[in-house]
């Protein structure tokens, strides 16, 4: 029943201007902890954007993966069967320059390689001030396309646990063996994150996986019903979440932060449609909340769709509140 009035309560908002509702968050501060708040213009980048000649430089790798090696995702099928479109993916990894062959070494993985321009500089300084911990960053782009019927669409939207076992079989194996590193096998030292589609995998790899991940970053996450092929056991796609699937099933020990523009994809909506980015976001905080989750909402106004000027604003802060209360 207190699910049910949750979401009858935004149902109720969202028929008058719920927007509103959102413009009157609490504003978000560094002293900010669990909840939902609000972030206003004039965005700008954060000081941790920028390189300081003091601290130790980690290393940053490159590689590309293709479909044929793939046994998760070989690749979509076209037309005849058995027929595929290849692919080739990029990967990009951050090694900290603390880290010690050998380690099992806490990380996170990147959908769409999301945060590869900045990570480096992010990560030597927040590393440097124990702000995080000495993380590797793997940071690696989907095999191409978007939405329904796409590689993307396939690998970021499905709601199930297929993604991250692909990532654990077949990316994460893959750096171990060349780079000579090691990742802690602890889900408590493991984070996902994404923007958009991607936030809805980084969600997914977690909830169907939690063994593997307790802590989650979404930008503009599509918790909308963008799933292709239709999945019987979730109908309405990643909008499942904040409609039953965390209603429904007990609480699961993750830590997640999620933000979402005001100008973001489809924001005037009906909600019929599954597809407003901003009420499912903000759906997405309600359940969150009711079931007793560690969590923290960002509603960025005049932002838009994954809007690079809140990332260059945010991240920093976001991944330091997301790791919190991390040990080894």
């Amino acid at each position: 029943m207190v699910f049910a009035a949750v979401l009858l309560a935004i149902s109720l908002n969202a028929r008058q201007d719920w927007k509103d509702s959102l413009a009157k968050l609490p504003l978000l501060t560094p002293a900010s902890d669990e909840g939902d708040f609000r972030i206003a213009t004039p965005y700008a980048p954060a000081d941790e954007l920028t390189s300081r000649d003091a601290v130790p430089k980690g290393t940053v790798y490159h590689f590309t993966m293709d479909s044929h090696d793939s046994r998760i995702f070989p690749g979509i099928a076209k037309n005849a069967p058995g027929q595929v479109v290849p692919y080739t993916r990029h990967v990009t990894v951050y090694v900290p320059a603390q880290y010690k062959e050998g380690e099992k070494a806490p990380f996170f993985v990147s959908q769409d390689s999301m945060g590869q321009r900045i990570f480096p500089t992010i990560l030597d300084n927040m590393i440097a001030d124990k702000r995080v911990p000495a993380m590797i960053g793997v940071m690696i782009d989907s095999g191409g396309g978007d939405a329904q019927g796409s590689e993307r669409g396939l690998e970021y939207d499905t709601v199930s646990g297929r993604y991250a076992e692909f990532i654990e079989s077949e990316v994460l194996l893959r750096i171990e063996h060349d780079y000579r590193v090691q990742f802690t096998k602890n889900p408590d030292g493991r984070m996902t994150m994404g923007g958009s589609s991607g936030g809805a995998c980084a969600l997914s790899m977690a909830w169907f996986h939690p063994e593997w991940y307790h802590r989650v970053l979404t930008y503009s996450g599509t918790y909308v019903n963008q799933q292709s092929p239709l999945n019987p056991e979730s109908p309405h796609g990643a909008w499942e979440y904040h409609e039953h699937l965390i209603p429904q099933t007990r609480r699961k020990p993750l830590r997640i932060w999620l933000e979402v523009g005001e100008n973001d994809i489809r924001s005037n909506d009906e909600e019929s449609s599954l597809h407003n980015w901003v009420m499912a976001n903000q759906r997405m905080a309600a359940v969150l909340k009711a079931k007793g989750y560690h969590y923290q909402f960002v509603f960025a106004q005049g932002a838009g769709h994954v809007d690079g000027r809140v990332v260059d604003q945010t991240l920093p802060a976001a991944m330091e509140w997301v790791w919190r209360g991390y040990r080894r």
